[in-house]
């Protein structure tokens, strides 16, 4: 028994989940796997693997000489417990009340941030449509805007004013230009040079389809290719409840756009709520959010930037919905976890909110959230000199973490 106990402490969260239901029952099983999400979509992965699970659970919660055997083979399956690979604590960053605060004015949901090519900012995109710069001295200043229409936008959090005002989701700046990209969840995708200002639409439809939900982006700085997402072309940003909702709606797509051609193309069609992109450092691969099936999408690339084969990999399958992914200079990615949280799962205490992957799709630190008390509603957690900044589609304020 000394041994059957060593080894669960060393597996780390997953034993601690499964001895809480070692001798109790099926509900007590289902209830700490999170078996199904709210549209019984399935979190496990393929049908045959549902089965193979499921009949382990139910032979679990009925027999006591199998439920040791089924504990080792669930405690080391990775289709149930994708994201929990370590017992190592270091590798948990937990948020404290001492992280700062950069404090918007009238404004929420800084959904997406990014840098310029002189390190300055961060830049934000926030309701009312507008992008701003925080500076250092004088905090927040309006660096651009989707279009001329302000009247009825400025200081808006109204979700029905978005199309009228627009809402930018994605945010990056080319390095070689210095332009900044955005994907805005009305407008479509757009840039702005370095001094800010109206910004100038590049694309808003493809294939003879209009954007509906322009969503996230990456930038391949030395092609200057655009890598984006449309999340659907049924529902828009202000009905985002109800396409996380939708189990049908498969019309979110994956597009490049070349500032050579001047043209946004499709590159995979048939997604379900594709959300936050992300380019590897060495421009093999493209990383995709797929928000109702908590994974995420790996795409292989070819020489040209285009894809390198037709089907995408899963990467990573998550515990909750994830949002925007963000490269730190190292090559790694952080993924921002939304909504769905453990609740009474998370018996270790755990409130993972972000999570580091390596290229290889290996976690190397989980960004915790202190059980909500200090930070939810995570749309984008971005790393840049050892410092995270936390950004979210509520909150009224950027958070700043020193690692």
């Amino acid at each position: 028994m000394a041994f059957f106990f060593a080894l669960a402490a060393s597996a780390g969260l997953r034993a601690q989940l499964l001895l809480g239901c070692y001798a109790s029952s099926l509900k007590c099983l289902r209830r700490v796997f999170g078996f199904y999400d709210n549209n019984n979509v399935s979190l496990l992965g393929p049908t045959l693997e549902i089965i193979h699970i499921k009949m382990d659970l139910v032979q679990m919660a009925k027999s006591p000489s199998y439920r040791l055997h089924s504990f080792f083979a669930l405690l080391l399956d990775n289709r149930i417990f994708p994201m929990f690979q370590s017992d190592d604590l270091d590798s948990r960053i937990v948020i404290s009340k001492s992280y700062n605060q950069f404090n918007l004015t009238n404004v929420v949901g800084p959904e997406s941030i990014a840098f310029d090519c002189k390190g300055e900012g961060p830049y934000v995109g926030v309701s009312d449509g507008r992008i701003l710069k925080h500076e250092l001295n004088f905090g927040w200043k309006e660096f651009a805007i989707p279009s001329l229409t302000r009247r009825l936008c400025d200081g808006s959090t109204n979700l029905m004013l978005e199309p009228i005002c627009g809402r930018a989701l994605g945010l990056k700046f080319n390095d070689a230009t210095c332009d900044l990209y955005i994907a805005d969840a009305y407008f479509g995708l757009l840039m702005v040079g370095p001094k800010g200002g109206v910004a100038q639409v590049l694309a808003n439809s493809s294939e003879g389809i209009p954007f509906r939900f322009t969503n996230g982006l990456d930038i391949d700085n030395n092609t200057g290719v655009v890598y984006f997402t449309d999340s659907s072309i049924i529902f828009q940003r202000r009905y985002a409840d109800l396409l996380s909702r939708s189990s049908t709606d498969r019309t979110g797509r994956l597009l490049r756009y070349d500032p050579r051609a001047k043209r946004a193309s499709v590159m995979y069609k048939g997604l379900m709520f594709p959300n936050g992109v992300a380019l590897s450092q060495n421009r093999s691969f493209l990383l995709v959010a797929k928000t109702i099936r908590k994974r995420i999408l790996k795409f292989n690339l070819g020489d040209e930037g285009g894809l390198n084969n037709n089907e995408p990999k899963v990467f990573a399958k998550l515990p909750r919905v994830p949002n925007n992914i963000k490269m730190n200079e190292n090559g790694e990615f952080w993924v921002a976890l939304n909504t769905g949280r453990l609740g009474e799962t998370s018996n270790d205490g755990s409130d993972p909110i972000g999570v580091k992957y390596d290229g290889e799709g290996s976690i190397l630190q989980e960004l915790d959230g202190n059980r909500g008390t200090i930070f939810n509603s995570i749309s984008e957690v971005n790393e840049v000199n050892r410092t995270l900044y936390i950004s979210s589609v509520v909150k009224p304020y950027v958070g700043v973490l020193k690692i």
